[in-house]
């Protein structure tokens, strides 16, 4: 861990996301439209006027605490000033802005400070939800205080899975209920309330690098679509899908998407 860091500026990145998740969740109206303007950034990614808030709260809240670190977040335009710092935030001011629009709980404050590639610290808060996960590197992950430990499955067959629904070569899972966050859908697997989560398409960093250090100090295993390690801050910050699971299953888990992950990713734009 840099030496630059103290538990007081852990508590402090705490309070801030806590901060930016109430100024969220005063914004979010369960099961109506949110007290914010809605638009469309791309077609089929909405975007509100509270993302852009939380945004605007966060960056200079977790400038104050570390003045050299970079920002990469999906509400700024990208400064590639980030690359050359040792640490660098990377934020995402609503993970799960679809169901934060719809009224539905499933959406998240998601804040990781990474260094060298990896993410060091995580905090993640839910508060519709009423959840707030930390993590740091080699000091375990935690939800509302309470040390977690990832799901132990050792059988793919039966693997719960967060899903709207399974496609027929997939009919031996179990489906359970799926938040729209992927980071929230990965803590699940932290929280052994899911066994395994799986992209395949190109994602963003600031979707997964908090939750991603939750699972992994939960137990879990973090990966791209191919099984390949994760890295962040890199130039373009961009990975080819996310396969998070149990250890036990991980392995079953890239090889089974293996073949559909190479179609998909040969196809991609």
């Amino acid at each position: 861990m840099p030496k630059t860091l103290s538990d007081p500026d852990f508590d402090a990145i705490i309070a801030a996301t806590k901060e930016a998740g109430a100024l969220a969740y005063s914004m979010w109206r369960e099961g109506e439209e949110p007290d914010a303007k809605v638009w469309e950034k791309t077609k089929g990614h909405p975007v509100c006027d509270a993302d852009l808030a939380v945004d605007e709260l966060l960056k200079p809240k977790l400038a104050a605490i570390l003045p050299d670190a970079g920002w990469l977040s999906e509400e700024t335009v990208d400064d590639p000033a980030r690359l050359a710092a040792d640490m660098v935030w990377l934020v995402d001011p609503i993970d799960g802005t679809r169901d934060f629009v719809r009224g539905r709980k499933g959406w998240c404050v998601s804040v990781a400070l990474v260094a060298n590639g990896k993410p060091i610290f995580a905090v993640m808060d839910a508060p519709a939800a009423d959840q707030l996960w930390t993590a740091k590197v080699g000091g375990g992950a935690r939800c509302n205080g309470k040390s977690l430990t990832a799901s132990k499955r050792s059988e793919f067959r039966g693997a719960r899975i967060p899903a709207d629904e399974l496609p027929r070569a997939d009919s031996d899972l179990t489906l359970v209920e799926k938040p729209n966050s992927i980071a929230m859908r990965m803590a699940m697997i932290a929280c052994d309330r899911a066994d395994f989560v799986a992209t395949l398409r190109w994602g963003n960093e600031w979707d997964i690098a908090a939750a991603h250090l939750i699972a992994e100090e939960a137990g879990a295993t973090v990966s791209d679509a191919h099984g390949m390690p994760l890295t962040y801050n890199k130039p373009k910050p961009l990975d080819f899908g996310l396969i998070c699971s149990a250890d036990g299953i991980h392995q079953a888990a890239v090889d089974r998407l293996a073949e559909i992950a190479k179609d998909m990713k040969a196809a991609a734009p």
